[in-house]
């Protein structure tokens, strides 16, 4: 049994270290917790990916990693973009300096993807522990143990490849409904719309991934597989309640306007907002295939599997 590698270590001291000084208001714990829990909590779990399957994010695909990363940053800004337009939540008691501040919001955005995805992982590492290889193609029968001549590897080739994703109604459908949630906030701005943001991009997105070829919830489902999905789902709910639980205490923080429920609330979110966290995750996940496949060059790792 492998043990757990010294940057997760590391990273878990650093997440602990942050939640008491933060706690006994110490600076620039007490501002920045947020930032440097995640941090910590990135590392120490793509450590326990490492440990239980001898490949993880850091160790095999740094540069993704980075790039992943770097990307969360304006794929973050999307929703912020739409809170303008819905107004769910707010931030206090931010660095008064510009740049101060701007630091704090990019290197928190910066681990928002990084820990869905990472953790969607180590919860797969959980339920069904696996050594296989990250970078093995996920569009390959041969990933799934099927071979060439398998006449279920044909069938999963031919959806993989796109050639099976025809434009029938359903998936079109699915996409205008998509289209349609990402537009309503502009046209009737409402506090009652994060619903629809949520799942907008998933049911936009998901099918265009699908048709490149991509990993996609779609194909997944053709194949009868759901463990990604479940995977994702999970991760969205623990990372959910991670982000509450760290920035309750914190001084720099976000505060709630959800009008559902408002009066029943865990730590600082409403308790109907945490249905929305599991939707998230299958959003940060489609969101990011769909951009992967647009700007990334390297080798690929496989996501939440």
């Amino acid at each position: 049994m492998r043990t757990l590698p010294r940057y997760a270590l590391a990273g878990l001291i650093l997440t602990c270290a942050s939640e008491v000084l933060m706690l006994l208001e110490v600076e620039p714990f007490w501002t920045w917790h947020t930032s440097i829990a995640w941090t910590g909590y990135v590392l120490f779990v793509d450590g326990v990916v490492w440990m239980r399957r001898g490949h993880s994010w850091v160790r095999d695909s740094p540069r993704e990693l980075a790039f992943l990363a770097i990307l969360s940053i304006p794929l973050w800004l999307v929703f912020e973009f739409y809170n303008l337009f819905i107004r769910n939540w707010h931030y206090i008691h931010l660095p008064e300096q510009p740049a101060l501040r701007a630091l704090g919001f990019a290197w928190s955005f910066a681990t928002i993807w990084p820990a869905i995805l990472i953790t969607g992982e180590m919860i797969g590492s959980l339920r069904i522990p696996s050594s296989a290889s990250p970078l093995i193609a996920e569009t390959q029968p041969e990933a799934l143990g099927l071979e060439r001549g398998n006449d279920d590897a044909s069938k999963i080739r031919s959806v993989s490849d796109g050639s099976a994703w025809e434009w029938g109604p359903t998936r079109i459908l699915m996409m205008v409904l998509g289209a349609a949630f990402l537009i309503w906030p502009f046209i009737q701005p409402s506090a009652y719309l994060a619903a629809p943001v949520w799942l907008g991009f998933v049911l936009l997105v998901d099918p265009i991934n699908a048709r490149w070829g991509e990993a996609s919830l779609l194909v997944d489902v053709c194949r009868g597989r759901h463990d990604r999905a479940i995977n994702l789902a999970l991760s969205g709910l623990l990372c959910g309640v991670l982000w509450e639980f760290w920035n309750y205490w914190a001084r720099a923080k976000w505060i709630y306007t959800v009008p559902i429920m408002e009066e029943v609330r865990i730590f600082e979110m409403p308790l109907a907002g945490y249905l929305g966290f599991p939707a998230f995750a299958l959003e940060c996940f489609t969101m990011y295939v769909f951009v992967r496949r647009l700007l990334w060059n390297g080798a690929k790792r496989t996501i939440a599997l």
